[in-house]
């Protein structure tokens, strides 16, 4: 491995997680309806589900998943399942969102839980390892578990800084928006749509 391999691939990755996909919506989501800290405490969350993505990619066990059909589906329906009761909750919520002000740390312990089961129900972010890293490693160097590794690692810290920006900005739209009593009550929707959106787009998409 060398500064130019990584380099290339931390362009790729960064290009990757910029793109609209399940991760970066639903820090959107949480960010606007719940604020920049419920965003951030999200971002760890799935940050710290990608650390179990990296792991299975490196020793072979997203293969194995992506092979077997039946755990595939079934890893992708439960996830789709669950943001569906997110976007439900979202929905009977009569609050107009930006509540954890007041509330314990409890609150951005269980969104720090909620990105962790979003991204470990998202079985496509290890098929997406599978297919990205063979591109960038070194054959003749050996160690190829290593390397995948180390490449996972960079991808994680990209991923926590874009997510984490996406917090703060759209947390600071989100308190824009408080400001208008009208979209203020909206905002439930709004998360509510999202996740919807985020669910369908795991369901409905192929391999």
């Amino acid at each position: 491995m060398d500064f130019l391999s990584i380099a290339a691939f931390l362009g790729a990755a960064v290009l990757l997680t910029l793109m609209p996909g399940p991760d970066n919506l639903f820090v959107l989501a949480q960010s606007i309806a719940k604020g920049k800290k419920a965003g951030l405490s999200t971002s760890l969350g799935l940050c710290t589900g990608l650390l179990f993505h990296i792991g299975a990619a490196t020793v072979g066990l997203s293969a194995l998943v992506y092979q077997s059909s039946l755990a595939f589906t079934l890893v992708k329906y439960a996830g789709a399942a669950y943001l569906l009761y997110l976007a439900y909750k979202s929905f009977r919520d009569k609050s107009s969102g930006f509540s954890l002000d007041g509330e314990s740390s409890l609150s951005y312990t269980a969104l720090y839980k909620r990105g962790v089961i979003m991204n470990l129900l998202n079985p496509k972010v290890s098929l997406f390892f599978l297919a990205l890293f063979p591109q960038f490693i070194n054959y003749s160097l050996g160690n190829i578990p290593g390397q995948m590794l180390v490449y996972g690692l960079v991808f994680l810290l990209q991923a926590l800084v874009i997510f984490s920006l996406i917090s703060m900005f759209a947390g600071s739209v989100g308190a824009f928006l408080q400001k208008s009593p009208s979209m203020s009550k909206r905002i439930n929707q709004l998360q509510g749509s999202l996740f919807a959106l985020i669910a369908f787009n795991i369901a409905f998409s192929e391999k």
